[in-house]
This record gives structure tokens, C-alpha cells and sequence, in this order.
């Protein structure tokens, strides 16, 4: 078989990765010439943006610990304000998706360069992508200026993040995974991207379970999160991901649980559709079935696997689809409202997705 054409940008960017990674954000913070940097975080990471403004000292204009899930509108004024009035120059986004998140939010208004520590394996640090709810509904585009100048991947951060939620925020990753390799602009970089992450995702998570202090694990676990992360930002996704903003910013479902919900679902719904990329995924996660695959291995990790379980109404699954199908993005199986329900309704149940 041949290769198709295809178009590949590498993203700017400087990775450092490693455990005790953290003892370098000085340098790096040097290095790009910052001298106020505001320490962004949730309010229940608090002390570690602390300890993250007191290692870089004179540099650090203050810590905002202001980010929660889906970045709220009023949420990103308030850190918009905070910004300009301590005059910082940089942001420094500790912690996960959220926190990153909330950085894009003052980035994208202001222009501040972004240096990214990474506490979850969420990819978003590796992303120009940007996310913004306002009114029940979450608005997402791209744009160069959001992209972190520097991620500093330190797996002794991750220690802290428990097997559950170290599990559906890898699913999470694995999402990018899975989607990258049918993406409508996947290509070969990105999908040997997208298998090893799978791969690494697959290995490392049962130990991560069995020993949450497994160094060896954590590590393979946040290389799987880079390479998510970076194929997130270098193809587009596709119903996987549009059914979770559409949860997260209208039902304000958790980020990464819904993610692990519906994942396996998405997944069969374009299995026909995308037989490659499906074989690819089932590959490199040593199983026979990718979409039966990814949900076998979530629920082994404890997570669950129904959203109903996360707060979602079953009246719920009818608004759902009739949002999803509105601007849908492109998806290599037509994007019906029929097909989107039942598969809303599957993930709502948290059915196994068999073959049928």
C-alpha cells in the first residue's frame, strides 16, 4: 500500500521531559526572557503553584488558583484581570487541563507566552486549541498565540494524581489517539504518533493501578500523554470529540470520565467506516477489537463506563443529539441524528459496544 498525500505543520514548541523536570522551570523561565509570570492553578492546587512561584522568585508576579473544568467565561475574566493588573508577562499553567485551559483563556486576550507543567496526562498543554463556556455552550477554535512556548513533563508531579482519575484522564489522551488515526487530515507522522500513545496508554495504566507510586509507569503514562497531546494539535478530530464538548459545556459532565464513556462508543460507531485506523488501534492495544478494546480496558481501571453514572438524564440523550448534529465536525461515517442518538444511548447505559 502506498502513502497518500498529506499535509503535516510541526508545531513550535520546547519539550522537557523527565523526572525532576521541574527543577528546570527556572532556566526555562530565564531563557525566555520572563519577568512576571503568573502561577495559574484549581484552588485544590494551590500549594504547588505556590511552590512553582517560590522556585522561580523574583520572576513570579503571583499565584491566580482560580481554574475549574471547562473554563466559564466569568472564570477567564476574573484571570484576564488578575493578569493585567500584577503586569505579568508569562503565565506558568500548573496542573491539568483546566488550569492549561485557563492560561489559552488570558493567552488568547493578551498574548502572554504559556509555560505548561502538566499534572494530569489531559494533552491540551501540546494544543493551539482553545475552550471557552459561556451560556451552556462551550466555543473552541485554534489559534497560535494559545500554543504553551514551553511543557515541562515532570512524572513526579503525576504521583499525586490517584488511579482513578490517573485512568480517565489517560482515556482521555487515548481519545486524541483514536481520532487522530481516522482524522480527515491524519497522516503518517501523526498516526505513528497516535498507535504509540495508544500503546504506551495500555501498558502503563494497569500498573499505574496496581502501583500508583510505579515510576517506570507513571512515566510511559505521560509520554503516552505527550503524543496524544501532540496529535491532538496536529489533526483534526472528529464525533468523539464534538459529543464531549457538547456534554461537558451544556451538561457540565466531567472532562475526562466522559471522555472514558464515550470513547468506546465513538469508536464503534465509526468502526465500518474506518477499518485501518480501527486495526491500528486494536493493534496496539493487543486486543482483536479496538472499540470493544478501549472499553474493556477503561472498565478494568474502575472507571465508569455509563454516563448516567456522571450526572447525564436520560431526557437528556434527545438534546444531546440534536445539538451534536448541529455543525458537526467532519467524521469519516455520515453524522446522523438517528446515529448519534443510539450511541448517546449506548454510552448513557454503559453498554459494551459488540459488534451487532
Amino acid at each position: 500500500m502506498g502513502i497518500d498525500a498529506f499535509t503535516y505543520e510541526p508545531l513550535p514548541g520546547r519539550v522537557v521531559f523527565g523526572a525532576g523536570s521541574l527543577d528546570r522551570l527556572g532556566e526555562e523561565i530565564e531563557r525566555l526572557g520572563v519577568n512576571k509570570a503568573l502561577v495559574l492553578s484549581t484552588p485544590g492546587q494551590q500549594s504547588l503553584a505556590e511552590d512553582v512561584a517560590l522556585r522561580i522568585g523574583a520572576r513570579a508576579a503571583g499565584v491566580h488558583a482560580g481554574a475549574v473544568m471547562h473554563v466559564p467565561i466569568e472564570t477567564a475574566r476574573q484571570a484576564r484581570e488578575r493578569a493585567a493588573a500584577v503586569g505579568a508577562d508569562a503565565c506558568i499553567a500548573v496542573g491539568g487541563g483546566s488550569t492549561i485551559g485557563l492560561g489559552k483563556a488570558i493567552a488568547l486576550e493578551f498574548g502572554l507566552p504559556i509555560v505548561a507543567v502538566p499534572t494530569t496526562y489531559a494533552g491540551s498543554e501540546m494544543t493551539p486549541i482553545w475552550g471557552v463556556t459561556e451560556g451552556g455552550v462551550k466555543r473552541t477554535g485554534r489559534d497560535p498565540r494559545v500554543l504553551p512556548r514551553v511543557v515541562v513533563y515532570d512524572p513526579l508531579l503525576t504521583l499525586a494524581l490517584p488511579p482513578a482519575l490517573s485512568s480517565v484522564s489517560a482515556m482521555n489522551a487515548v481519545a486524541h489517539c483514536i481520532e487522530g488515526l481516522y482524522s480527515e487530515t491524519a497522516n503518517p507522522i501523526a498516526s505513528l504518533m497516535a498507535e504509540d500513545g495508544i500503546r504506551s496508554m495500555g501498558k502503563s495504566l494497569p500498573r499505574i493501578v496496581a502501583d500508583p507510586g510505579d515510576i517506570g509507569a507513571r512515566t510511559e503514562a505521560l509520554y503516552g500523554a505527550w503524543l496524544g497531546g501532540s496529535v491532538l494539535g496536529a489533526v483534526g478530530m472528529a464525533i468523539h470529540h464534538k459529543l464531549c464538548h457538547t456534554l461537558g459545556g451544556t451538561l457540565n459532565l466531567p472532562h475526562a470520565e466522559t471522555h472514558t464513556a464515550v470513547l468506546p462508543h465513538a469508536a464503534a460507531y465509526n468502526r465500518d467506516a474506518a477499518p485501518e485506523a480501527m486495526a491500528r488501534a486494536a493493534r496496539a492495544l493487543g486486543v482483536m477489537d479496538a472499540p470493544e478494546g478501549l472499553y474493556d480496558l477503561a472498565a478494568s481501571l474502575g472507571a465508569r463506563m455509563a454516563l448516567r453514572d456522571l450526572g447525564m438524564r436520560e431526557e437528556d440523550i434527545d438534546r444531546v443529539a440534536d445539538l451534536s448534529v448541529q455543525n458537526p465536525y467532519w467524521n469519516p461515517r455520515p453524522v446522523t441524528r438517528e446515529g448519534v442518538r443510539a450511541l448517546v444511548s449506548d454510552a448513557w447505559h454503559g453498554h459494551r459496544p459488540a459488534r451487532r
